[in-house]
């Protein structure tokens, strides 16, 4: 019982010994001061005050795929999953936070180290190329304290060595339950760690196999050791989401994907957990009663439910009757901005904007595919090499006027990118000169490369007359391919404007997405056959993808036609560059410098032309309060905060 309530209860009890002391005449001693009663009087006993439930109806764009947390989740799943799980870490502001650990390991508070370690014939070792490979004569290997390239030795057979190896502790709260009520300890990690490894599990395995051991120390102590010849930049999270030993263990790991307890009511350690899971129509959570912060008064709400709305203009009408209270960015609110702004501003909802951490880009295709046995003018397949001085790539990107696409189009909520990095994230350039929208520097830009007006009438293409590996006569005219979503119909209509002002004439083209996306050779993003290609290109975390632009990622024959460097870009220097950063921890000085470096060779090369930031759009009833829409982080990342009514004035 809370103190209030006993006082409560002291109070009514006194009254009656009072009452019952007039009644019985006890003498005036015991009974105290003399009490009239009048007989007609009537006694008022304020009720108790009830507190009504509170809930919430967060509409979803999609149904989740699953709830089984290490499965193949979309977007909503991870949406539901963060009211189920709270972190373990979270992503916020291009940063991490420690949800359900202590603090963040670090060189710096002793959590993470590295140390020199001994390495046999066979031992299995992270090669200079970041390969997984037992160690034998010939293998290329950096010595401990190697950051660089030119440290980098080829592995003799007999002369002793020694690598560096990362180990990382991570500590856990000591207050952690699951949802039943069982204790969240270290080997839960452990234990989601060894359904990763299982052989029967389908799932990404680079960090998987660059671990040696990952393993429980104590209780709320979990120890991980990386291969020795890895060191990772994002060693901090290098931590297993952790899965109920207690509940999951019978079960073989190749069925938990399908299983009830795992697939659809997981328990979890987050504000909420799983009460019913309707298909096609909701899903219901309610108050975790274990809930590590529930002393506090977390969760405010005491039920959410997610409906399914695929369609942006019902999941608005929803909002306006009342039936959604929140419209997360799964659905896809891009057409509903301007709406979603005058029912702010008319104080009938509340707009979240926020520019994500996915990019549209502009491919301009420098290295087709049929370039990859050399590019040969008498070979018809091959297309002439248009886009190889780099003034004809700078000249397009002045003839692009991305700053009216983000203004009309986006309703001025996001920005032009300057690099592959938003200006908010720490390892942003402040150096990189922005490419404004100038037609007579785009036109000058073409000029030096050999493109020339020969007939005197702004309103053709030029020709080439000088332009390298071109023959003399050919019109700058270029295919602009992208799919037939209304955004990109629009943005294609602004650019293709922009560009004929420069001379540059273009054939716009639409396709089905599944056209677009299809795998190479012979789908035209994968398979390198465009000249210009808008298409999104994204990540889930905040580590630099330099990789991106990277000679190992150009699609291909080799590697299955899969990689992010669809413009086939090549640039020795930049994979140097991008090879330091991975290679730095963020410690090290190398690590800025490094990413610093890669951005300047991008602005200068540009492999590909950033348009704009992708929008995140959310949406929610006026008198929600506590609501972040995050670029980095999950939609619902501090649902346990949010609240309604009265609430939010205080």
């Amino acid at each position: 019982m809370k103190p209030f309530k006993r006082l409560a209860a002291f109070t009514v009890f006194l009254f009656i010994l009072l009452l019952a002391a007039v009644a019985c005449g006890l003498p005036s001693s015991l009974s105290g001061p003399e009490v009239t009663v009048t007989p007609s009087a009537e006694i008022f006993v304020a009720p108790t005050a009830v507190v009504e439930p509170k809930s919430l109806t967060i509409c979803l764009g999609q149904e989740p795929t699953t709830l089984y947390p290490f499965g193949e989740l979309n977007a909503a799943a991870r949406s539901v999953l963060a009211a189920v799980n709270d972190g373990p870490i979270d992503t916020i502001g291009y940063g991490y936070q420690p949800v359900i650990l202590t603090q963040l390991p670090s060189l710096e508070n002793g959590d993470a180290q590295i140390v020199k370690a001994p390495i046999q014939d066979g031992d299995q070792i992270v090669d200079a190329d970041g390969n997984v490979v037992p160690l034998k004569q010939g293998i290329k290997v950096r010595p401990a304290g190697c950051r660089a390239d030119d440290c980098v030795i080829t592995y003799d057979g007999s002369t002793p060595l020694e690598l560096d190896q990362m180990i990382v502790n991570f500590h856990l709260r000591e207050d952690l339950s699951w949802s039943d009520g069982t204790p969240l300890k270290s080997s839960d990690s452990v234990f989601a760690y060894k359904l990763a490894s299982d052989p029967s599990v389908v799932a990404n395995t680079y960090l998987l196999d660059r671990t040696q051991t990952y393993e429980a120390t104590d209780d709320q102590t979990v120890q991980w050791w990386g291969k020795p010849g890895f060191v990772d930049p994002a060693y901090a999270t290098n931590f297993w989401t952790p899965a109920p030993e207690h509940l999951w263990s019978e079960i073989p790991a190749a069925q938990l994907p399908t299983t009830e307890i795992a697939a659809r009511a997981p328990v979890g350690w987050g504000p909420y957990m799983v009460q019913e899971w309707a298909a096609q129509d909701h899903i219901t959570l309610v108050k975790n009663p274990y809930y590590f912060r529930a002393a506090e008064g977390f969760p405010k709400i005491d039920t959410l439910s997610f409906r399914f709305i695929a369609d942006p203009n019902t999941a608005v009408s929803e909002l306006i009757a009342g039936r959604c209270d929140i419209l997360d960015p799964t659905i896809r609110l891009d057409g509903q901005a301007s709406l979603l702004q005058e029912m702010q501003d008319a104080e009938q909802a509340q707009a979240f904007f926020t520019p994500g951490m996915t990019i549209e880009w502009l491919g301009i295709g420098t290295n087709p595919a049929t370039y990859d046995d050399g590019y040969n003018t008498a070979n018809q397949q091959d297309r002439q090499d248009i886009f190889s001085d780099a003034h004809t790539r700078r000249g397009i990107a002045h003839c692009l006027d991305r700053q009216s696409v983000v203004n009309n189009v986006l309703l001025g909520r996001t920005t032009v990118p300057l690099t592959y990095l938003p200006v908010e994230h720490p390892l942003y350039d402040p150096n990189i000169d922005p490419i404004p929208f100038d037609p007579s520097v785009g036109r000058s830009l073409l000029e030096q490369a050999g493109w020339r007006d020969t007939d005197g009438d702004s309103a053709t293409p030029l020709v080439a007359v000088t332009v390298k590996n071109v023959a003399a006569g050919t019109p700058l005219l270029l295919n602009y391919y992208t799919t037939t979503a209304s955004q990109r119909r629009q943005v294609t209509d602004i650019l293709v404007q922009s560009l004929a002002q420069c001379g540059i004439g273009v054939n716009a083209q639409y396709f089905t997405q599944n056209d677009l996306y299809s795998a190479g050779p012979s789908g035209l993003l994968f398979g390198r056959r465009f000249d210009l290609i808008e298409y999104a290109m994204g990540v889930n975390g905040i580590e630099p993808p330099c990789r991106w632009f990277t000679t190992a990622e150009i699609p291909n024959a080799s590697n299955a036609w899969i990689g992010t460097n669809v413009t086939g870009y090549k640039n020795d220097e930049y994979d140097a560059a991008c090879r330091a950063a991975q290679l730095a921890l963020p410690d090290e000085p190398s690590y800025i410098e490094s990413y610093y470096r890669t951005q300047t060779l991008f602005a200068s090369e540009l492999p590909a032309i950033p348009l704009y930031y992708r929008l995140r759009i959310a949406a929610t009833r006026p008198d929600l309060c506590n609501f972040e829409l995050d670029p980095t982080a999950n939609p619902l990342w501090n649902i346990e905060s949010v609240d309604v009514g009265e609430a939010c004035q205080n």
